[in-house]
């Protein structure tokens, strides 16, 4: 007999799954029966949130939805956070989770692991969470959630089997297909109007977010056949390479980036929020559209939120620029001028503007990616990601992404870069080592995740970043007149915890100490961890 929990194996791995993370346990152990005999590997973090964060990771460089199988109850509080940030950034997750059997559902029995309503709990960081009362549910259920992944807005889906179902008889399900959906092409009508919108311009500006970064070749080619200047959100860096003279960056946040968007009387806002955490990060306001603005996002509620719309589209972002493409070619390329010159100076500018500080940390991130420039940085919150929001362009799109974006956790940085090491050995991309790069406050939020990073052989480099406490809040507090509080934390010995831990590490001081560290961390095949004292950092390059 097949039960239900082998069966959602088979599908998976039907689905092209190659990856899951989770805890064993009691109430998740029939999830493990077909496991061991399939073709999907299986990562086991130190805590649930970790699961869900390496399935964000995974998902991000891969291009490929993370599956988590976490147990009832406390498994599933653990992940809510990390679902949280994969909710806000719209990445695509699968969490498949163990609850009380269906006579026990909602008891208050004192039932191991029980909780009053486990799907509800879940609800506001899923797109959608299903209690499967039946496995001849099964294929459905996982055909709604890949529906989504592969066709609309993705996020976090929760699908949880009740214990008398996992072991249910599922063998007339072994036949079942997956199912495969196309992504939503652009109304012609709709592209039409655009395309002549866009082409009567005489100032275009394009603002491109995460949801268009699988559109960066056509993206690449509209702008260039616009002359449109473009700003990119954090999770959209990459779409246009960083030498390119109509690139922005990302820094709509600042002052005179926001006159530049002020000027374009077209602006084409593609699979991005126009949300505060990318376009009012200082929470400061005035980031304004006053020319027509147009609109395509995958998600039709989206394309009204925060900035209304002249005109929107509701499309897949790579088939809507192509089309935008096609129906511009007849016209003569624009000249690119207005856009280059435009973003030249305003480059010029900021350059000039940057603090002592901001100019430390770039000099460090500069640094890192002269010795390993093909690096993936997953980052955390912390102060050198900050920097690297507005200062740092990589050459390709999932390359910097981080969690001060969107929900804004901290200790995302660890577990995240061990799922993008293997999201991207699954999607074939070998070359190019992954960075971490958190702060000494935000790494013991998941200090623990170096032991499943040695277990995994994942040879992740982690890039310590500390200063001794929270810095950026204790910062915060102390431009409002508040008396730090909490902020100064006791900050134990992790080279020593590393090391015990199984990882190699060491500390660095200065910019050549920390070349030298890097190339030979990248030749290892099990993590390190570097750590730069931040004040020491500043105070050589001062020298």
């Amino acid at each position: 007999m097949a039960t239900c929990g082998e069966v959602l194996v088979k599908l998976l791995e039907a689905y092209g799954v190659e990856q899951v993370f989770g805890i064993p346990g009691v109430h998740t152990v029939e999830l493990y029966r077909g496991l061991a005999g399939s073709t999907i590997n299986h990562i086991t973090p130190r805590h649930e949130q970790g699961a869900g964060f390496m399935a964000d990771g995974y998902a991000r460089t891969s291009g490929k939805p993370g599956v988590c199988f976490i147990i009832t109850g406390p498994g599933m509080t653990n992940i809510t956070t990390a679902m949280g940030q994969a909710y806000g950034d719209s990445i695509p997750m699968l969490v498949i989770s163990s609850v009380q059997s269906r006579s026990q559902l909602g008891g208050g029995r004192g039932k191991l692991h029980e909780l009053p309503n486990q799907s509800a709990l879940v609800a506001g960081v899923a797109a959608f969470s299903h209690t499967l009362m039946s496995a001849t549910e099964l294929p459905g259920v996982l055909a709604r959630a890949f529906a989504l992944f592969q066709a609309g807005r993705p996020r976090p889906v929760h699908i949880e089997i009740p214990l008398d179902v996992l072991v249910e008889n599922a063998d007339a399900l072994l036949a079942s297909q997956p199912v495969s959906i196309a992504r939503p092409g652009a109304a012609p009508a709709a592209i039409e109007q655009m395309g002549q919108l866009l082409a009567q311009a005489k100032h275009p500006l394009i603002l491109a977010g995460g949801g268009a970064i699988d559109a960066a070749p056509a993206l690449l080619q509209l702008a260039e056949r616009l002359g449109a200047p473009v700003a990119l959100t954090i999770n959209a860096k990459g779409i246009l390479p960083s030498s390119h003279p109509l690139l922005i960056g990302s820094t709509q946040t600042l002052v005179a980036t926001r006159a530049l968007v002020a000027e374009a009387d077209v602006v084409l806002a593609i699979g991005t929020e126009l949300a505060e955490t990318d376009y009012d990060v200082t929470f400061a306001g005035g980031f304004e559209i006053p020319g027509a603005l147009l609109r395509i996002d995958i998600d039709p509620d989206q394309t009204v939120r925060n900035y209304p719309p002249t005109l929107a589209l509701v499309a897949d972002a790579n088939l809507a620029s192509e089309a935008l493409v096609a129906s511009l070619a007849q016209l003569p390329a624009r000249d690119p001028q207005w856009g280059a010159v435009r973003v030249s100076r305003l480059q010029t500018q900021l350059a000039t503007e940057w603090d002592a500080p901001t100019r430390a940390q770039t000099r460090f991130l500069q640094a890192v990616f002269d010795v390993l420039p093909d690096a993936v940085c997953v980052g955390d919150s912390t102060q050198p990601v900050y920097t690297g929001n507005l200062t740092f362009n990589p050459e390709q799109p999932r390359r910097w992404f981080n969690s001060s974006t969107g929900y804004g956790t901290l200790g995302y940085a660890l577990p995240a870069a061990v799922g993008a090491w293997l999201g991207r050995r699954a999607n074939g991309k070998t070359g190019g080592p992954v960075l971490c790069l958190i702060g000494d406050g935000g790494l013991q939020f998941t200090l623990a995740e170096l032991a499943s990073a040695v277990e995994a052989q994942t040879p992740i480099i982690v890039l310590l970043w500390n200063n001794q406490g929270y810095g950026e809040i204790k910062k915060y507090m102390l431009n409002r007149a508040i008396e730090p509080v909490g902020v100064d934390i006791y900050t134990p010995d992790f080279i020593a915890v590393a090391k015990a831990l199984g990882c190699a590490a060491q500390v660095v001081e200065g910019e050549a100490q920390l070349r030298a560290a890097l190339a030979s961390a990248a030749d290892r095949l099990g993590p390190s961890v570097i750590e730069i004292d931040e004040a020491r950092w500043q105070e050589l390059l001062a020298l």
